[in-house]
């Protein structure tokens, strides 16, 4: 036991990982490394088309196939009718559509779509038996643009799919799942009262978290109907929720332990595998273990949305917003529930109007099926805002971080859905940018015989709440163990020892952090939403402040004195006023087990406030004229932490957040041929960035605390990523003079851009919420748009 008389606070420090040493030296186990007695390997038959019906399955010379186990179809699951929901904290999770993803039924709805799954006692076996599986298609015509989904006589995924959300209801199917409208005053007045009005529609594409570590789960169904999944997810509760409904089985059978997760980014909160391994192993008798290949990860396990956006803003000359009007298309893949809710106050809640009309659409498309990816909508949709803003303050003649100011939501503030902001810092944020250097400095010299310019754009993230569970023992020698049910993606075990040392007057040496599974620890909902450090950290701080109840219980029977005369600071239990009357925390923790009773409490959080997040990031950038290509040449990132726990952590999360934004804003994109088939399924070609794309990221910290915990956190994962794209194409306009509608802004488009700098945009028609095209007149659910092609 550390010495705690020079005790100092650890909240704050930079105090370093507790599980980096098994993590270099290879101690950590990941999903891939589960070794169990007479443990199958798994592979999946995925289908070949983007849209098919499927007329028949043959599994037998895949089934007479030595060493093969176990084959699954989708015939041997239950068939979930439409209407099951699973409620995931404040997520309903449509079971019906999803064990549909998880092994394609009567039709396949994207090339990688799984439609067999084998065991075998060997990789190369069951590699084998895929091929000995006979499937008879009948290929179905396929669309994969968002846009030309919504259009009638578009070819139709789900015949009972039918758009929710329309003031009236729908009498025939869609590819439109979800019409969204939300909308204050009025958009007409705004633009009659706006001196500058800046209109412009924008294209993202589809891109990949980028994990380096691939899904792999295994599943034991064992004799006795029990069943235990070692699972490579961000939220095992959530995926014993599911898994409940997927099989058929009750959640108490059920125990999903959490296995250390190579990267995440919100990708792997859905259910993919773990079924079918379930599912094998109840027909082998063994578990069943299916490692997926880098190709299978970007072919079909949950890539980030593609979008298309158009952006409306007017303003009075003196820099006042009179009116936002937007229209947001979201590609969800092949089922619904593309991340459209959550981009409209990504996109919006920085700036404050009268006036507002935000419309969106869910729309399926014969891709994969899209999952989340760290601020989930928010990138697109911020690019898109983030250059209209940029472009009417320069109409205006004001410098950007004021126009900003200006308009910028404060606390009390409405934000797009209306709800008020609680406290909020964005207003300290903006004030830090425009007295920084990164902001006042002259722009760095050309090094590579190009053009310098410089962005900046804003980001928002409203902060994830739901519930979180600890358990936390205080042992004999006055050492803590605390067990957290949140996966652990960002090293938060670190913050939660500071924290727990922190309360006790320990060194974070004394305290050992584990995450247990869903047998062992209570309820908690994903590690996402930049809600782990802020909830979990909270129930952990409760879980401390119990225990210390606990403990100044004991001491005021020892010295016969009220409990609430007791005091404790640095490892020290005092009574009040009297100083000879002490005794210390280790004192307490020998007795405890000595006959005292133990000290073994739980700490739960769940109904907090929102923390919201904003970020501000400037971007200096060089473009090459000739070729297109820009290279980051300085980048400053600002956040409002709320209080940061772990200073170097917060700084790593908010560096990996910028660096994924870039990779969105210059590099990254799916590149699907005409059938469906993505060409780019590798890390070799498929681009993410590089230490020689990127500079050294600076991070600055505004620290305005929350109003909500013990500590004023604010989670910190989610906003650094949505900014970047903005941020470099305004950067890109004041290097090159092109503004940029499309993502990546690869050096073709880049080059393209300056090409038709004089070329008017083509115009194409947007959709109602029906499928119904027509004229807009500004009111209804169809919009006339300029939408960016390529060239």
């Amino acid at each position: 036991m550390a010495d705690t008389a020079a005790r100092t606070t650890y909240i704050g420090a930079s105090t370093p990982k507790i599980d980096g040493v098994d993590k270099v030296t290879g101690a950590a186990r990941y999903g891939a490394d589960i070794r169990l007695p007479g443990m199958l390997d798994g592979r999946v038959l995925r289908s070949p088309h983007a849209h098919a019906r499927i007329k028949k399955i043959d599994t037998s010379r895949a089934e007479a196939l030595p060493g093969v186990l176990a084959v699954v179809t989708g015939n041997d699951f239950p068939l979930l009718k439409p209407g099951t929901i699973v409620q995931i904290g404040v997520l309903k999770m449509d079971l019906h559509r999803i064990s549909q993803l998880v092994i394609a039924r009567h039709k396949v709805l994207f090339v990688g779509h799984p439609v067999a799954a084998v065991a075998a006692t060997s990789p190369e076996i069951a590699e084998d038996a895929l091929k000995l599986i006979d499937v008879e298609y009948e290929v179905l015509p396929h669309i994969l643009d968002e846009v030309e989904s919504m259009k009638p006589g578009a070819p139709l995924l789900h015949d009972d799919l039918f758009t929710s959300g329309t003031p009236e209801k729908p009498t025939k199917p869609s590819n439109i799942a979800l019409y969204i409208e939300m909308a204050r005053g009025d958009v007409k007045k705004g633009e009659a009262d706006a001196d500058v009005v800046v209109e412009r529609s924008f294209k993202s594409q589809t891109v990949h978290q980028g994990y380096i570590e691939p899904e792999a789960e295994t599943a034991w169904w064992h004799p006795d109907g029990r069943i235990a999944v070692w699972a490579d997810t961000q939220g095992p509760f959530g995926q014993r929720s599911q898994l409940a409904v997927f099989l058929g089985v009750p959640q108490a059978r059920i125990t999903v332990v959490p296995m250390e997760v190579g990267g995440g980014f919100g990708a792997k909160n859905a259910l993919r595998i773990s079924p079918l391994c379930a599912g094998l192993s109840r027909k082998a008798g063994r578990p069943v273990r299916i490692v997926l290949s880098r190709e299978e990860v970007l072919k079909a396990t949950g890539p980030g949305v593609a979008t298309t956006n158009w952006v409306k803003v007017g303003a009075r000359r003196d820099g006042t917003l009179t009116v936002i009007d937007a229209r947001m298309v979201y590609n969800a893949g092949a089922f619904p529930g593309s991340p459209l809710a959550g981009g409209t106050l990504v996109g919006f809640s920085a700036y404050q109007t009268p006036n507002l009309r935000i419309v969106g659409y869910d729309v399926v498309t014969n891709r994969p099926k899209v999952q989340a990816y760290r601020a989930p909508g928010g990138p697109p949709i911020s690019f898109a805002v983030e250059s209209v803003m940029d472009e009417v303050a320069e109409k205006l003649g004001l410098d950007p971080v004021d126009f900003r100011l200006k308009n910028a939501s404060k606390t009390g503030d409405p934000g797009p859905n209306d709800l008020k902001f609680n406290r909020i810092g964005l207003t300290d944020l903006l004030q830090k940018v425009r007295s920084h250097r990164a902001w006042n400095d002259p722009l760095p010299a050309p090094r590579y015989g190009g053009k310098v310019g410089r962005g900046l754009a804003l980001g928002f993230w409203r902060g994830g709440t739901n519930t979180s569970s600890c358990e936390l023992n205080l042992h004999g020698d006055g050492s803590v163990s605390l067990v957290i049910g949140s996966v652990d993606l960002s090293s938060v075990r670190t913050s939660f020892a500071q924290i727990v040392a922190d309360e006790f007057g320990l060194t974070p040496g004394d305290v050992t952090v584990t995450t247990g599974d869903t047998s062992s620890v209570g309820y908690t909902d994903n590690s996402g939403g930049s809600r782990v450090t802020y909830v979990t950290g909270t129930a952990v701080h409760r879980a401390c402040q119990a225990a210390i109840g606990v403990l100044k219980g004991r001491a005021a029977q020892k010295f016969n004195v009220p409990p609430d005369i007791i005091e404790f600071k640095d490892g020290v239990f005092s009574v009040r006023d009297i100083q000879d009357r002490t005794t210390t925390l280790k004192e307490l923790a020998a007795e405890s087990v000595r006959g005292g009773g133990v000290i073994s409490v739980s700490g739960t959080a769940t109904g907090m406030q929102a923390a919201p997040a904003f970020a501000a990031q400037i971007a200096d950038v060089e473009v090459d004229p000739e070729t297109g290509k820009v290279q980051i040449l300085r980048y400053t990132a600002f956040q409002d932490v709320g209080k940061a726990i772990n200073r170097a952590q917060v700084e790593g999360q908010i560096q990996g957040g910028v660096a994924q934004g870039a990779g969105w804003a210059l590099h990254e994109a799916y590149a699907f041929d005409d059938k469906g088939l993505l060409r780019n399924a590798s890390l070799l070609d498929y681009r993410i960035p590089t230490a020689l794309d990127l500079p050294w990221i600076d991070v600055e910290l505004v620290e305005v605390p929350a109003s909500d915990g013990p500590y004023g956190v604010r989670g910190v994962g989610e906003v650094p990523i949505v900014p970047p794209p903005g941020a470099i194409a305004n950067a890109i306009y004041r290097a090159a003079g092109v503004r940029m509608d499309v993502l990546p802004m690869s050096p073709e488009s880049v080059l393209t851009a300056i090409k038709r700098r004089d070329k008017p945009p083509s115009r194409t028609r947007w959709l109602g919420a029906t499928g119904a095209s027509g004229e807009t007149d500004g009111e209804g659910a169809v919009a006339g748009v300029d939408t960016p092609h390529d060239e």
